[in-house]
């Protein structure tokens, strides 16, 4: 039996640290422009529902392109294949390589041909190319690979997710303090194997009242009509969408493997807020009859990595897997459960044995 094997994995943490103490004399303003008044208490209560303390920032020099393929030479030489047989590059993102915090999005040529160059792949068998599905565009790119490894139009993929929110979120708004930024990729390849490998996956879209819960809007606070626009997210609604969905997109997933839910050993979910993700997991083994998850079945990055959108999944799979996680390990024959959720709305997972 051949199956989709994740063979290398790679990632890139921004060397600029902010800490949660550094916004406290930032002003941020409410959606109608109003001051929201600024107390070291708010910033208290902010790391306690997100678990943020601190988040990474690229250096001015970087782009998301470039970090995309430090994060994929990494997985590259993890793997120890030839970057020149490889058939697809595939890069997760959402805005692109911004140019500064003005919102100049630039995404002609794509990221993925980009990536292409910077690691120096003259192949041009090698196909490259972009995907964008919010937050969980990264688990996306793993299921289009894996979707191509079956029709036999590809071997070997690289994917990579990358994303620089510094630069495209509004500093007087905030939930800025979210976001970070971040790389992270695996390589994949089509290999005989009777037991490591994709074992199955689930997406939905939800695109009616959901479709706008993130989305492009004018800045808050005294000049609102600059013509300037960045990222805008409807917090709560996000909040109460994922705890409604993706628990139950997860058991679907889980169930559509065969593997019990006694056998999954971690769940790499998306770095979005500390709390809903414990929200999440608690719901799905609710969902199989479990009132208490087993303990360090979700390993977290956001106390120190912030929300890199689809940089968290791949950057925290290498860090388990390389140790770099306290109290986490990975071994060969470990059940892991990939889940995302994001601007669409959109949700997916992928149920993978090492």
């Amino acid at each position: 039996m051949f199956r989709s094997v994740i063979t290398g994995t790679g990632s890139y943490i921004p060397t600029v640290v902010k800490k949660n103490s550094d916004f406290i004399n930032q002003e941020f303003y409410a959606e109608d422009n109003s001051l929201i008044p600024q107390t070291p208490r708010i910033i208290e209560k902010f790391e306690k529902i997100t678990g943020i303390a601190e988040r990474r920032y690229v250096s001015d020099d970087l782009r998301t392109s470039d970090i995309g393929a430090l994060a994929a030479r990494i997985a590259l030489e993890d793997s120890n294949i030839d970057p020149e047989t490889l058939d697809l590059i595939i890069v997760a993102h959402n805005f692109g390589d911004v140019a500064d915090n003005k919102m100049q999005i630039d995404t002609v040529p794509s990221l993925a041909n980009r990536v292409k160059q910077l690691l120096g792949i003259k192949n041009p068998a090698c196909i490259a190319f972009d995907t964008l599905f919010g937050c969980p565009g990264w688990v996306l790119g793993v299921m289009q690979a894996d979707a191509f490894f079956k029709a036999g139009m590809a071997g070997k993929a690289l994917v990579v997710g990358a994303e620089t929110l510094s630069r495209i979120f509004d500093i007087h708004d905030r939930d800025s303090m979210i976001f970070s930024d971040g790389a992270g990729a695996v390589v994949m390849e089509y290999k005989e194997s009777e037991t490591s490998g994709i074992l199955s996956s689930s997406a939905l879209s939800h695109s009616i009242d959901e479709t706008y819960f993130l989305s492009i809007g004018q800045p808050y606070g005294p000049n609102p009509d600059t013509g300037t626009r960045f990222m805008k997210m409807k917090g709560r609604k996000v909040y109460e969408y994922a705890l409604k969905h993706v628990p139950e997109a997860m058991k679907a997933c889980l169930e559509k493997s065969g593997v019990p839910i006694s056998d999954l050993k971690k769940i790499i979910i998306h770095q979005a807020n500390e709390k809903m993700d414990e929200a999440i997991v608690e719901a799905m083994y609710k969902l199989f009859g479990i009132n208490n998850p087993p303990e360090y079945i979700m390993p977290m990055c956001i106390q120190f990595l912030g929300n890199s959108s689809v940089a968290t999944i791949p950057t925290l799979y290498d860090m388990v897997l390389k140790g770099q996680v306290e109290n986490q390990s990975l071994r060969p024959g470990d059940v892991v459960l990939f889940a995302s959720v994001g601007a669409g709305m959109n949700i997916n997972a992928v149920c993978y044995r090492i």
